[in-house]
């Protein structure tokens, strides 16, 4: 493609994704949080409220602290915000502890999960089996769903975590809530595979489908969304798994997909005189972030 003079107009096309931004369960609790902190001067986070840098510091502007977890002990009589990742019961009971307030933003998606792991767990025991989630080690949401059975359960992040897995024991799995339906079902293909194998009893593997829909409806969106643009940039926070996910699901249908957290970061040399130029971001970017990327590009 022809390609503009250093000081000419590149003319690019942006479109905004938009089915990009903020899933409900971000959105429910970001707006729980902004209603807490409009009669309130401080809100404890325990934990980042969405992995994004920009959103973050515009609640903190409002009165949000984001905290640990070895954090909780050090404060009284204040209020604590669960995030809509979610957390362990542990988590509740040490917050009762210390006289907390507590603001529950857990999504309703993660709620549900963690109540079918409870009861998936009671009924795979009395088997003699074993509860597997597939999920991201140590990601929040997980760190509650494992913390639902007192860490009783096999986390499976890659093919290479089934290694430790007895294929001829009853087994039953469930996702993490953000996580690749494709992915998953490899995962679930190849336990199959292995309790063939194994001769172990297929009969009772039972696979529950708890990736959230709005969430596992944007890959196959977003493969369209990526196809029919020449350019795709991708916002997103570094810290996000599920940005990381989506921006690959971009990359693998288009070559010229960029991923950014700040406009700062976008390249003039990625473009072409003409290009249309798609914007799009994880679960965790605010749509107002992905306006600001339009804004600059068509200035470029």
């Amino acid at each position: 493609m022809d390609r503009e003079d250093t000081f000419g107009k590149l003319g690019l096309k942006p479109e905004i994704d938009t089915k990009s931004g903020f899933c409900y369960g971000v959105i429910r609790a970001i707006n729980q949080s902004e209603n807490y902190l409009a009669g309130n001067n401080k809100l404890y986070s325990l934990g980042a409220i969405v992995h994004n840098s920009n959103e973050l510091l515009r609640l903190e502007g409002k009165g949000m602290k984001v905290i640990g977890h070895n954090d909780i002990e050090k404060i009284d009589d204040a209020a604590l915000f669960i995030r809509a990742h979610g957390e362990p019961p542990s988590t509740y009971e040490k917050a009762k502890s210390r006289n907390l307030e507590i603001v529950d933003c857990t999504c309703p998606v993660v709620l549900k999960l963690q109540e079918r792991i409870r009861k998936g767990y009671v009924a795979i025991k009395a088997q003699g089996g074993l509860l597997l989630i597939f999920g991201k080690r140590g990601h929040a949401e997980v760190n509650g769903l494992v913390g639902q059975v007192g860490g009783d359960a096999v986390i499976i992040e890659r093919l290479s975590d089934l290694e430790v897995v007895d294929f001829k024991k009853p087994l039953v799995i469930f996702s993490q809530t953000t996580k690749d339906p494709a992915e998953y079902s490899s995962i679930v293909s190849h336990i199959k595979m292995k309790i063939a194998e194994a001769g172990g009893p297929l009969e009772k593997f039972i696979c529950h489908n708890t990736i959230c829909r709005q969430v596992s409806s944007r890959h196959p969106h977003l493969k369209q969304f990526a196809q029919k643009h020449s350019v795709i940039i991708f916002v997103s926070g570094v810290e996000s798994s599920n940005g990381k996910v989506l921006f690959e699901t971009c990359n693998s249908v288009n070559k010229r997909s960029y991923k950014i957290e700040q406009v700062s970061e976008i390249d003039r040399e990625w473009f072409s005189s003409g290009d249309t130029v798609g914007i799009c971001g994880a679960t965790s970017t605010p749509m107002w972030q992905l306006e600001e990327v339009c804004e600059f590009l068509k200035k470029l």
